[in-house]
């Protein structure tokens, strides 16, 4: 990922929250047929290592060798920012249109698990996380389906586990704008919706 010294997102913490709230990953790898890519959500365990599943008719598990190295690219919120949000373009008018965004890029080495154990863990770890943020204690549990079924789905699906080698995040903010400009896209993201993208610019501008 091109990645200029002033986009580059440094902080854990924000790394870690763009992961948690923007989990559908694109998982791209090379593979005999080609780069082959899958749109799959992920969690980060508790040792670091992202966890998932992908469906056993999906080819992918069957191409990709064990122990490969995968990427898996997240995205966050992302807007397009037209000139005319600038105040100095009233000045200058030296500006063109660009997009600001979020992204982090995991690379690491895949193990695939095929046993019941560990595809019940990585469905419950999942199913727990996204739940719990959106039912709260109205959580639908893998319990609450009849255990043949479960156990029927369970053996249609991979699960797999990405050790990670290496994370490059960007946040590309208007941090090389002037503070009056970067203060107005932030205004206009924020009443076009991009509340996370607007909060994250006004952090760099020192804002609350």
């Amino acid at each position: 990922m091109y990645l200029p010294a002033h986009f580059e997102e440094t902080d854990p913490a924000e790394v870690a929250a763009l992961l948690r709230e923007f989990p559908l990953a694109c998982l791209v790898a090379q593979t005999p047929e080609g780069l082959v890519a899958n749109h799959l959500p992920l969690l980060t365990g508790a040792d670091g290592a992202l966890i998932g599943h992908l469906a056993l008719a999906n080819d992918w598990h069957r191409l990709v060798a064990e122990g490969q190295e995968v990427l898996a690219v997240f995205r966050g919120e992302e807007a397009y920012v037209s000139p005319n949000l600038y105040p100095s373009k009233a000045v200058h008018h030296r500006h063109v249109p660009t997009w600001n965004y979020q992204a982090v890029h995991v690379q690491g080495r895949i193990a695939f698990q095929h046993d019941e154990k560990a595809k019940r863990a990585a469905v419950g770890l999942l199913t727990r996380e996204h739940e719990r943020r959106l039912n709260g204690d109205a959580a639908w549990r893998m319990a609450d389906a009849p255990a043949d079924y479960m156990t029927a789905m369970l053996a249609n699906i991979v699960a797999f586990r990405i050790s990670v080698t290496r994370v490059i995040a960007k946040s590309k903010l208007s941090q090389n704008r002037e503070p009056a400009d970067a203060a107005s896209v932030a205004d206009s993201l924020a009443a076009r919706g991009r509340d996370r993208l607007a909060a994250r610019m006004r952090r760099n501008a020192g804002d609350t």
